[in-house]
């Protein structure tokens, strides 16, 4: 059966890293970028539902404590991955939302703030840099996430936003596992900085600046309280 994941695992990887490119250069909201960004989830779907079966199995049958330990990191990234993902489909389907978000989106993003607490304390108790690392993403990803969505927008274009860094930080993981498997062709160890924080450290700034870039162009526009607060008064004014 790992053998199976494992190459369902690879497979899903692959058809990611190759639909990854496509929808960041295509026009936004076009056919190419929608059908070229469903191909990219479909395949970063299948690595994290593979990725979470295979750590479970690995951490009740690996009777070593590097392979639970690694087991435990590999789960908790799938987690990590896929609310990511889920938060950047999600946005779009409540764009035009002018309240708090709907409770399945909070209780996604508490169980990613969650998961990165409980990651923090396991690195802390065995003094892995790396789970160290990963929970502080979980952590300010969750936080932020939490404080999207329990807060009513008040940023034009607040879904694009949430949508880009969102799936930015997705390509970033499958640029890690990319990493990850190049850098032991290489002979790099599997718990090498380098590649496991390597993407992370080049991608998170791009991000920043790519969606700072965004929103201040977005900046001179009006927030969706600032649109539906025009229309009441319109409305009572007639």
């Amino acid at each position: 059966m790992m053998h199976t994941l494992l190459r369902l695992h690879i497979a899903g990887g692959s058809l990611a890293l190759l639909a990854m490119v496509p929808p960041l250069l295509a026009r936004k909201g076009g056919r190419a970028h929608r059908w070229t960004g469903w191909v990219f989830v479909g395949g970063m779907t299948v690595v994290c539902v593979t990725a979470l079966l295979m750590s479970a199995i690995r951490f009740f049958t690996d009777a070593t404590p590097i392979g639970r330990q690694f087991s435990v990191l590999l789960f908790y990234i799938s987690i990590l991955t896929g609310a990511g993902m889920w938060a950047g489909l999600r946005v779009l389907r409540a764009k035009d939302r002018t309240t708090r978000g709907p409770a399945v989106d909070i209780a996604w993003a508490a169980l990613l703030a969650a998961s990165g607490a409980m990651t923090a304390a396991y690195g802390f108790a065995t003094r892995n840099p790396l789970f160290m690392a990963f929970s502080t993403i979980g952590l300010i990803n969750g936080s932020s996430e939490l404080m999207y969505w329990l807060r009513r927008p008040t940023v034009h274009m607040h879904w694009w936003l949430a949508h880009m860094g969102n799936m930015l930080g997705a390509c970033i993981a499958a640029a890690t596992a990319f990493a990850i498997a190049g850098g032991r062709r290489l002979g790099l160890p599997g718990d090498s900085l380098l590649t496991w924080l390597g993407p992370t450290v080049v991608g998170l700034p791009a991000i920043f600046v790519w969606v700072n870039y965004y929103q201040r162009r977005f900046s001179s526009r009006p927030s969706p309280i600032d649109i539906a607060t025009t229309e009441v008064v319109s409305s009572v004014s007639n």
